[in-house]
C-alpha cells in the first residue's frame, strides 16, 4: 500500500510536469498535493514497516517528537492545499472572466507558501504542547505512530489544558479551512445550477468531483480521529481510523484524480505507450 501511494502520487507529478497541456494552476496545486501526500505518508509508514520487520514497537523520545511535528506539518499542508484548490475552482466557475487576474501565477505561489507557513505554525504548536508532557518514559501508545491526541493523554498533569489546546488547534486549523471549502462549494453549486447549458454543468461538476471526493475522504477520517478520539470505544477502532487517513486516503487520491480526470488519464496513457 505504501509503494502504491508513493508511485501513484509520483505518476501524478510526472504527468503534470511532462505534459504542457497540464501546466495550469489547477494541476500546479494538484502536483503540490501529491508531493505533500508522499511526505505525509512517509512520516509514519516506513517506521511501521521497520517495526513489523524487526518485531519491535519502540520509538525514542526524540523520534516520537519529530514524528509528531512532521506528521502535523504535512497533514496541515494537505488541509491548506485542499482549501486553496477549492478557492481556485470557485474563482474558475463563479468568476471565469476574472480568473486570470485573481489566480495569477505569482499569487498561486504565494498561496502555496502561505499554506506551508501556516502548517509550520500548527506543527510547532503541537510540538511545544508535546514537549510539556510528563510521564513520557516507558509507556504504550494505542496506535502505530505517535498520534497527537493519544500522546497528550499520557500527561500526568494539566490534562484539561492540553485537551482545550488540542480542540482549539483542531478547530482553528481544521474547521476554518473546511468552512472555506463548504462556502466555496455552496457558491459553485449555486453557479452551476444557474447555468443554462447541460454540457457546461456536466463539465463543471466533473472538474470539481475529484477534488470533492478527496476532501470528503480527508476530512471524514482525519477530523473524525483528531476531534473524536475520545468517542472511539477501543484502541483498535482508533488505530483503524488513523490508518485510514495516514495511508488509505493518500493512496486513493491518485486513483480518484486519474480515473475521474480525462486530461490526467490521457497523459498517463501516453506516458505508458511511450515507455513501451
Amino acid at each position: 500500500m505504501y509503494l502504491v501511494t508513493v508511485l501513484g502520487n509520483l505518476l501524478i507529478i510526472l504527468a503534470v510536469t511532462s505534459d504542457v497541456h497540464l501546466h495550469t494552476l489547477m494541476y500546479f496545486f494538484l502536483s503540490n498535493l501529491s508531493l505533500a501526500d508522499i511526505c505525509f505518508t512517509s512520516t509514519t509508514v516506513p517506521k511501521l514497516i521497520v517495526d513489523i520487520s524487526t518485531n519491535s514497537r519502540v520509538i525514542s523520545y526524540e523520534g516520537c517528537l519529530s514524528q509528531v511535528s512532521l506528521f502535523i506539518f504535512f497533514a496541515c499542508v494537505d488541509d491548506m492545499l485542499l482549501t486553496v484548490m477549492a478557492y481556485d475552482r470557485f474563482v474558475a466557475i463563479c468568476q471565469p472572466l476574472h480568473y486570470a487576474v485573481i489566480m495569477n501565477p505569482h499569487r498561486c505561489v504565494l498561496l502555496v507558501l502561505l499554506s506551508v507557513l501556516v502548517s509550520l505554525l500548527d506543527s510547532q504548536i503541537h510540538y511545544l504542547v508535546a514537549l510539556r508532557i510528563s510521564c513520557f518514559k516507558d509507556v504504550e501508545i494505542a496506535s502505530f505512530f505517535c498520534n497527537p491526541p493519544q500522546l497528550y493523554d499520557l500527561s500526568c498533569s494539566d490534562i484539561l489544558m492540553k485537551n482545550i489546546v488540542t480542540y482549539m488547534i483542531g478547530i482553528l486549523f481544521g474547521c476554518f479551512p473546511m468552512s472555506g471549502i463548504i462556502f466555496s462549494y455552496c457558491k459553485i453549486v449555486s453557479a452551476i445550477l444557474k447555468s443554462p447549458s447541460s454540457e457546461g454543468r456536466y463539465k463543471a461538476f466533473s472538474t470539481c468531483g475529484s477534488h470533492l471526493s478527496v476532501v470528503c475522504l480527508f476530512y471524514g477520517t482525519s477530523l473524525g480521529t483528531y476531534l473524536g478520539s475520545s468517542a472511539l470505544h477501543t484502541s483498535k477502532e482508533a488505530m483503524v481510523a488513523s490508518l485510514m487517513y495516514t495511508l488509505v486516503t493518500p493512496m486513493l487520491n491518485p486513483f480518484i484524480y486519474s480515473l475521474r480526470n480525462r486530461d490526467i488519464s490521457s497523459t498517463l496513457k501516453r506516458l505508458y505507450l511511450w515507455k513501451i
